[in-house]
């Protein structure tokens, strides 16, 4: 009874916040907004919890979080005019399997972009903090998302290990954040990577393949309020190849994507926001 009374009062809130941003009132149309989103993350994080148990039982588990993931585009996208556009002219993301996914980190809001290019037969990996989170973590332990301890090197190279194990027994995907955080840029950057989604693709001998998410401060800046609706585009690159690569080739593997990746924000960063970035070095 408590959860309805409290979904009641939360769709209300959500909409007297929204009706004073229509007054031209920024920040209650920002928490309106992020309110929204964060409902519907939970909804579809519901749906995928039961729909793991279901599909579970037939081994399917691994399409779970593929369908929380569109659960919640198709509300964000229906209510609230916020979609992730993905350009994929050679489906890479529905072809190339087992492989290394990965992709620059921005905001919160990437759980939204992941609802809307999550391929089938691939899971993401988390800080293990988050199996805590009551229907999220729950959810994500139940349809196999690879979980990974910061805090302890070792624990965090075993998860990877396992991660590989689990690809080649699966035939399945993973995707990864590499930079290990968000950025929360107000221009199109990316940190410095992190090399565990590139020892795990050497040492699998899967394919890694970069997913270039533009910067999207013209639609979520937190520090200025601003959070709009949108539609962002997110391009996939072709597949690098890791086979005959070893452990001493990962450092350099590492700089190259990031380099792609990197090049490509800054053309696909214009092109969204309709103005021209250059390109400065890269942090290292």
């Amino acid at each position: 009874m408590w959860i309805v009374l409290f979904f009641q009062y939360y769709v209300l809130a959500t909409l007297a916040l929204f009706m004073l941003s229509v007054l031209g009132l920024s920040k209650p149309g920002f928490i309106a907004r992020s309110m929204a989103v964060y409902m519907s993350g939970m909804i579809a994080s519901a749906a995928g919890f039961f729909a793991a148990i279901v599909m579970r039982m037939v081994g399917q588990n691994h399409s779970a979080q593929w369908f929380g993931g569109r659960v919640m585009k198709h509300i964000c996208s229906t209510l609230l005019g916020l979609s992730f556009e993905v350009v994929d002219p050679k489906n890479h993301l529905g072809t190339v399997r087992p492989a290394v996914f990965v992709g620059n980190h921005q905001t919160e809001l990437d759980v939204l972009m992941l609802g809307c290019m999550f391929p089938t037969h691939c899971s993401i990996t988390a800080k293990s903090s988050l199996k805590k989170v009551p229907i999220l973590g729950w959810f994500m332990a139940l349809s196999g998302a690879i979980f990974i301890n910061r805090t302890n090197s070792q624990g965090a190279r075993g998860a990877v290990s396992a991660a590989g194990q689990e690809m080649k027994r699966r035939n399945q995907s993973v995707y990864m954040f590499p930079e290990g955080t968000r950025s929360y840029s107000k221009e199109p950057m990316l940190l410095p990577f992190k090399k565990g989604a590139f020892h795990l693709a050497v040492e699998t001998g899967v394919p890694i393949v970069p997913c270039v998410v533009a910067n999207y401060s013209h639609v979520l800046y937190a520090k200025d309020w601003v959070f709009n609706a949108g539609r962002i585009p997110v391009k996939v690159l072709d597949p690098i190849p890791t086979k005959g690569l070893t452990a001493d080739d990962v450092s350099a593997l590492c700089e190259k994507v990031r380099k792609l990746m990197y090049e490509e924000l800054i053309v696909l960063t214009s092109e969204a926001q309709g103005k021209k970035f250059e390109m400065p070095p890269m942090e290292s």
